[in-house]
């Protein structure tokens, strides 16, 4: 079981999990993946294909699936799936029981409640989202649009998160690629502060802030990576970290979950473009990518009217952000970050790479 602690002073919630956590003495060891060659794959290299629980053949070392893209008549946790939804093993947050807020002194904390799930892209060990098709792709968003649905419906969530890590320097301990998606029974910060400047946006100009954006860039042209008119791709003007982009529908909606089948086909196309781009361009690096939709409009207790402009003020879009520079403690006591490569000069540099190679 895990819990959620309130720290006063940050003014900010931590998951801390119980249940599964590091022993200090773990942290001792020194880390494997510090002394593996340059560019070589640590993760692939110490989960080989025949003891990996996410392969095709390998369903009985996981928990039941919760849905799978499947070929008709094909047998729930047997092989044959094209995308698979699994709860996670070792959750972060665990969906059964209550929150139980409580105070203990200055502080609070509540039960480790919410939803943790991994998103198997693929059944072949080998290949990354990258590598896959624009179709097994859009199949892929369609499981992140089925399970933000479902979760939605319980609510005890705030927010429901999905995001993916690839490569080495990420915090994913698995190969195998797929995504993680959490439900969460608080709003996380960020997200939190990120639809309060939209709505404040929004009350001052009644217009979209991201829609805003979209239009600034495109007029000045220097940081966009791709426009193929249904979704721009584009290097934020003050990016925290090298090659940090914004993938962001031209339509404006808030909503992940409402996309059609045909918008997911078309954001697929797009995506894989990008992640081709970041392969050729910067040798594979490690990313995280991140979607950022509107949360569950659940009523908000003593605020009837809390989520009344979402639709109009908020503009659902994904955050993907390489790996290539570490937290430096300025960065991490500060909350600024130093980015030493300017995004007029990382879109421009994207822009030459050839996707596909």
């Amino acid at each position: 079981m895990s819990e959620l602690r309130w720290d006063p002073l940050k003014n900010s919630w931590v998951i801390m999990t119980l249940g599964h956590s590091r022993r200090p003495q773990e942290f001792l060891q020194k880390r494997q993946e510090d002394c593996a060659p340059e560019g070589s794959d640590y993760q692939r290299l110490q989960m080989p294909e025949d003891n990996c629980p996410l392969c095709s053949g390998h369903e009985g070392r996981t928990p039941p699936e919760i849905m799978a893209c499947r070929p008709q008549g094909s047998a729930p946790n047997e092989p044959g799936w094209q995308v698979r939804v699994i709860p996670n093993k070792f959750p972060a947050l665990r969906i059964e029981g209550e929150l139980e807020n409580r105070a203990e002194g200055l502080y609070d904390r509540m039960n480790g409640i919410g939803a943790h799930e991994l998103i198997v892209e693929t059944p072949d060990h080998g290949k990354t989202l990258a590598d896959l098709s624009e179709v097994q792709i859009a199949e892929v968003l369609k499981a992140y649009r089925s399970r933000m649905l479902d979760l939605r419906k319980d609510s005890r969530f705030r927010y429901i998160f999905i995001f993916k890590n690839h490569g080495v320097g990420t915090s994913s301990t698995i190969s195998h690629a797929h995504s993680q998606l959490m439900a969460v029974p608080l709003m996380p910060p960020l997200i939190s502060h990120e639809l309060e400047q939209c709505r404040k946006h929004f009350q001052q100009k009644e217009r979209c802030l991201v829609c805003d954006l979209i239009r600034q860039e495109q007029q000045h042209k220097s940081r966009i990576v791709r426009d193929d008119g249904n979704f721009l791709v584009y290097a934020p003007y003050a990016s925290r970290f090298p090659f940090e982009l914004m993938i962001a529908p031209l339509a404006h909606h808030h909503d992940f979950a409402q996309q059609s089948d045909q918008q997911l086909r078309l954001l697929a196309r797009t995506l894989r473009d990008i992640l081709q781009r970041l392969r050729t361009a910067l040798r594979d690096p490690a990313y995280s990518l991140i979607l950022h939709s509107s949360p569950p409009r659940h009523p908000r207790m003593g605020r009837p009217d809390y989520w009344e402009s979402l639709p109009f003020d908020y503009h659902w879009h994904i955050e993907l952000a390489p790996k290539l520079t570490r937290l430096t403690g300025f960065e991490w006591g500060s909350g600024f970050h130093i980015n030493p490569t300017p995004p007029e000069e990382a879109a421009e540099f994207l822009r030459s790479a050839e996707p596909g190679l």
